[in-house]
């Protein structure tokens, strides 16, 4: 997951604008603060900028924000220095939180950039976190008919919903020649149909089920709701 990391640490083009970059995360916040039980420890692992995770916050007891790239972790912390409920972490201080000691997980478009291999630890290390009711979300998940077209599609619709049409369509030539797409071309994405995810999950200790409608704009991806078996 290195190359991804160090993309996703750099200036890069994914948001065409300051207007696509807000309307993302907020979008993300508020549909993950949707499926939260209130007063819960929440980790949202893989975070990103997370601009928004004061809403995810304003329900929960405690939130922890996990983010692999150095850049973007060091601005989620200075962001939310003054918000006593909102924790960044990096991947190796989660991996020695206490077991049982979340009663939310959410892993929201990370799993592609995952190998199978890399999911199962991450698996494995959550169901440890969690209490025995607690709960993983994982958004975002993409199955293996869904293509960069239809991803092209799905943004082009947010952008029509959202101001920011003429930047999205800019964006998307960008996009196309810039490391995202070679790192795309040469690295792929991991992609799951939903029996496969259900079997991977089960195989971790899950019982789980495909959610009605994807975390985020696209809703060609999924998201799947998973409990300690």
């Amino acid at each position: 997951m290195g190359d991804w990391i160090a993309f996703w640490d750099s200036e890069h083009s994914i948001y065409v604008n300051a207007r696509h970059r807000d309307v993302h995360y907020r979008t993300i916040a508020q549909d993950i603060g949707a499926r939260l039980p209130s007063g819960a420890a929440v980790l949202d692992y893989g975070c990103g900028e997370a601009l928004h995770a004061d809403l995810i916050a304003a329900s929960a007891r405690a939130l922890i924000l996990c983010e692999a790239a150095p850049t973007v972790r060091a601005a989620l912390a200075a962001r939310f220095a003054g918000q006593s409920k909102i924790k960044v972490c990096s991947p190796e201080e989660v991996a020695a939180l206490p077991a049982g000691s979340l009663d939310v997980v959410v892993l929201h478009s990370v799993a592609q950039y995952l190998t199978p291999q890399e999911l199962d630890a991450l698996l494995v290390l959550f169901r440890r976190l969690l209490s025995e009711n607690g709960i993983l979300i994982l958004g975002d998940v993409v199955p293996p008919d869904v293509s960069a077209l239809t991803d092209a599609v799905a943004l082009i619709r947010f952008g029509t919903a959202n101001g920011f049409l003429g930047a999205a369509l800019i964006g998307l030539l960008r996009t196309l020649v810039s490391d995202y797409w070679r790192l795309r071309f040469d690295l792929g994405l991991s992609r799951y149909g939903e029996a496969a995810m259900l079997a991977k999950l089960a195989g971790a200790g899950f019982s789980a089920r495909r959610a009605a409608a994807n975390i985020g704009h696209n809703q060609a991806r999924m998201t799947f709701i998973a409990r300690r078996a």
